[in-house]
């Protein structure tokens, strides 16, 4: 059996890694850390998870991590990289933070306010670069994985496509995305108690304010292959979790309906967790709750002469802990779905 930790585990990514681990064939959960909450059982905190109800949660320090196989770090953006240093190079890391997602130190420090600290394979194994690779390439038998943020994820997989096959203009994307309340975390804010978010709807980072936005621009640069720029606009839901991401962009010129749906086919018909929608059917959050999928429609809206592309996923899963999975897999060489849930709970 391979051994996993999950530094962080007392947060909702944490949580959701934890699930996702205690379902799959090849793993042993190990320890399971947490800073304010270490000393706690862990089911006092995430009582739906039984079979570890009883463990301690533990201190997060890399003396308590080493000797695992994997360790998964859930972690405030800013402090993975300490605690990834520490540990052996023979150790799989897979980051669920921010630390080593960006590939530019500018806009790391326009972000953040701790050191830039480098750049890790980025672990969307879905999504297409320019010349029609895809980033799955990168990860397998990769010992240092940075996971993409929940926002990143949905925007990416919904438009790249698109910017790879040249039948949109990386110029002038336009996103509005609304995210469930768990993406802010599990630490209490005033906005995001029941009452604030209940029955209403809220933009946040308006004006380029986001910290997803270079993450966003890097990856859709990458599927263009040349530079991209993007207004990207996130929207707080009435939800706990799940994501919609809705995209636009202008059309190539020339560009048929035929030939916009043919570059999404073209991108994710052999993909197991990405799935293009038949022709009419919207993503619907409620769809994919719970499971590592992404549902993507896409269309040309002719009188505008833009592509508009609409995603959803569960930032918990997919969005987050799924993703770090799917990462684990390819990087042990494991089959990519193992212990990975094709199916969502519904209602």
């Amino acid at each position: 059996m391979i051994t996993a930790a999950v530094a962080g585990a007392s947060g909702y990514a944490g949580a959701e890694i934890v699930r996702l681990l205690l379902a799959h064939p090849d793993i042993e959960v190990g320890a399971l850390t947490a800073s304010g909450n270490a000393g706690t059982r862990f089911g006092d905190l995430a009582p739906h998870l039984q079979p570890v109800a009883d463990t301690v949660l533990q201190p997060t320090s890399a003396e308590t991590l080493v000797g695992h196989d994997v360790v998964f770090l859930a972690l405030p953006h800013g402090h993975s990289a300490a605690i990834a240093e520490a540990l052996p190079p023979e150790v799989t890391i897979i980051d669920c933070g921010a630390d080593f997602r960006l590939d530019d130190e500018q806009d790391w420090t326009h972000y953040y306010d701790t050191p830039f600290a480098g750049t890790w394979p980025y672990g969307l194994p879905e999504l297409v670069r320019a010349g029609g690779d895809k980033h799955r390439t990168d990860l397998v038998g990769a010992r240092r994985i940075a996971v993409p943020g929940c926002y990143p994820t949905a925007i990416s997989l919904a438009l790249a496509p698109g910017l790879a096959a040249g039948v949109i203009e990386p110029e002038d994307i336009v996103v509005v995305a609304a995210s469930g309340s768990s993406g802010a975390g599990r630490s209490t804010k005033p906005h995001l108690i029941g009452a604030e978010v209940m029955g209403a709807m809220s933009p946040y980072g308006v004006g380029g304010g986001h910290r997803h936005t270079p993450e966003i621009e890097r990856n859709f640069t990458r599927a263009a292959g040349r530079p991209a720029s993007v207004s990207f606009t996130p929207t707080l839901a009435p939800m706990p979790r799940g994501i919609l991401a809705t995209t636009t962009a202008r059309a190539a010129d020339g560009v048929d309906a035929a030939a916009v749906r043919a570059a999404w086919e073209r991108a994710y018909s052999d993909e197991p967790f990405v799935h293009l929608l038949p022709e009419g059917r919207w993503p619907h959050t409620g769809s994919v709750l719970g499971s590592n999928l992404v549902h993507v429609q896409v269309t040309l809206d002719e009188r505008s002469g833009r592509v508009v592309a609409v995603a959803a996923e569960d930032n918990l899963t997919k969005g987050t802990a799924g993703a770090a999975v799917q990462s684990m897999n390819l990087a042990l060489g494991l089959p990519e779905t193992t212990g990975l849930p094709m199916t969502g709970v519904a209602p």
